[in-house]
């Protein structure tokens, strides 16, 4: 994988010449229809034609879209791509000025701050009709969702792994035993990592050290303890490639002592034996208890225009029907996905957004930018 700062320089390069004279109309028309109803929204998006094209790094996004093309009689065709696959599509429909994505989804906000929104080639729109139960901070660009990935155990045998503590997941008893969907392989674990190395994160990694073990953190040669646990972490993990499968791994009944830090959502999958799972922060929010300091990570799914859209107005549309209450069922019908919209509610039995905001660590997409080379050079080498 190549290091971001690289690709954000060459992706940039590309787009300076040509993004921002293509995406005006479209922010013009979005900037203007931030105040229409969803009946002029309607009537816009009706009068245009064309097939209307999403690109999303989730299956759910196609089912909502197909949702959404069967509800309005919209020719419809979507895709469930990577985010480096959606960049580069972007990438060769803007610059060869061919018809592509009217809208899409995807994750890793400093990507997105840095190449396609400074870039010019995502736009935002917040829909009138539901602005006012979005938070401000989650508005610009506009958070559809967020998604968590947390300390997941198996609960069967003598060894049950159940954690109070980060560190402990440094111990020699965990060698080999954690699951960790690769960082150089998914842009948003390698994000988490990158903030473990700041200020607030290193700072709550040291006291949870000293709570644990009675004395202060020696560091050695680590920067400070967020590189300290990040080394001693990577160095017990055994990683995969796809969180479905590290769900499907650590529930069977032969992964006794085995841990996990993938997507809870991935628990409505069949193949998982939930009953063979035990979710951390669910055993600590019921024994009034915690993990300190983190029991996972969590981060947000973006909703934004094309820069290049044919159906434009049909984009918006469908931004509004997505953060409503039909658009989020495909995600609100299994725990792990938490609407920006503050009227829809998590699935019951789920914990609130405004918990695991508290219990988890959240993205700083400026942070990341800034120090993503240094702490993705240190990564690398327990990558190996």
């Amino acid at each position: 994988m190549k290091k971001l700062i690289s690709l954000l320089l060459a992706l940039t390069m590309v787009f300076a010449s040509c993004s921002l004279a293509l995406g005006e109309s479209v922010a013009e028309l979005a900037k203007a229809a931030e105040s229409m109803t969803h009946e002029e929204l309607v009537e816009k998006a009706m009068a245009e034609e064309g097939t209307f094209t999403v690109y999303g790094n989730t299956s759910r996004i196609v089912t909502a879209a197909e949702n959404f093309a069967a509800l309005y009689n919209i020719p419809f065709a979507g895709s469930n791509l990577k985010d480096s696959e959606i960049y580069t599509k972007l990438e060769t429909e803007i610059s060869g000025g061919a018809k592509g994505a009217d809208m899409v989804m995807i994750q890793d906000g400093a990507s997105l701050q840095d190449i396609a929104i400074a870039g010019g080639y995502l736009i935002n729109f917040v829909p009138a009709s539901v602005k006012a139960n979005i938070a401000e901070g989650d508005q610009n660009p506009l958070i559809h969702q967020f998604i968590n990935k947390v300390f997941i155990w198996n609960n069967l045998g003598d060894n049950v792994p159940a954690i109070t503590n980060v560190w402990q997941l440094t111990e020699p008893q965990f060698k080999g035993n954690i699951v960790f969907k690769a960082p150089d392989a998914e842009q948003v674990n390698m994000n988490f990592l990158v903030m473990l190395t700041n200020e607030e994160w290193s700072g709550k990694l040291a006291e949870a050290y000293k709570n644990l073990y009675g004395k202060d953190i020696d560091l050695g040669d680590y920067e400070n303890a967020g590189y300290k646990w990040i080394a001693e972490f990577l160095s017990n993990c055994v990683f995969g490639n796809s969180d479905t499968t590290l769900a499907e791994e650590v529930s069977q009944e032969t992964a006794q002592g085995k841990i996990g830090l993938f997507v809870l959502s991935k628990l409505r999958s069949s193949s998982v034996y939930t009953e063979n799972l035990t979710v951390g922060q669910y055993q600590a929010t019921a024994s009034g208890t915690a993990i300190e300091p983190f029991s996972g990570f969590m981060y947000p799914m973006y909703a934004m225009l094309s820069a290049n859209a044919s159906r434009p107005y049909t984009a918006m549309l469908f931004i509004e029907y997505l953060m409503g209450t039909d658009g989020f069922k495909p995600w609100g019908k299994s725990i792990g996905a938490y609407s920006s919209n503050s009227e829809i509610v998590p699935l019951e039995g789920d914990l609130s957004l405004d918990v695991w905001k508290q219990t988890l660590v959240m993205e700083d997409p400026e942070y990341i930018l800034e120090n993503y080379e240094d702490v993705y050079s240190f990564v690398n080498m327990f990558l190996q």
